[in-house]
């Protein structure tokens, strides 16, 4: 069976940001499907039913863990409750996931969805918290490696690791 990781649609090139723009794609990715692995992506925002481009969205006063818990919320900068479509896009991006039987995510950074060390601080000032996304809580909470775009050689170390008999990465990628 071939490594499978879920990746950010953004990180690829697909204009599915906030702004309707991509992140910087990385050649890492391809190197990645040449040595035989495969990439399944899906952008939680989108598939929770947001449009693109749409307001900026950010977790209020908290982190994604929290709001799985029923305790915060995401809001777009007029206010507006976006809790209920960051939660579908997050069970989205974890049915895909499960459905590959993917156990390595790489998720863009800062994002209220997908951030995995970083977030916004929820009063849109422009400043970043440690803390992570809706999607990127879901998928570490059940028990998916989840890295962000600057952590590439780890994630896919993490990923030929958790294949039967693999002893290295096999990507070509020097750690």
């Amino acid at each position: 069976m071939s490594p499978v990781i879920f990746v950010s649609p953004c990180l690829l090139g697909q204009k599915v940001r906030w702004d309707g723009r991509s992140s910087p794609g990385n050649a890492l990715f391809s190197r990645f499907i040449a040595s035989g692995g495969s990439i399944v992506s899906l952008c939680p925002e989108c598939a929770g039913g947001l449009p693109t481009p749409r307001a900026p969205c950010e977790i209020a006063a908290a982190s994604g863990g929290a709001v799985l818990a029923g305790c915060a919320m995401v809001q777009d900068s007029k206010g507006v409750d976006k809790t209920h479509q960051y939660l579908e896009g997050a069970r989205a991006a974890l049915a895909l996931c499960l459905a590959n039987r993917v156990r390595v995510a790489v998720l863009k950074d800062r994002s209220p969805a997908c951030g995995v060390n970083f977030i916004h601080d929820g009063a849109f000032s422009g400043r970043v918290i440690r803390g992570e996304g809706v999607a990127a809580a879901l998928l570490r909470r059940s028990g998916i490696s989840v890295f962000d775009e600057t952590q590439l050689v780890e994630a896919f170390e993490a990923v030929f690791a958790a294949q039967p008999g693999a002893s290295s990465c096999g990507c070509g990628v020097a750690g």
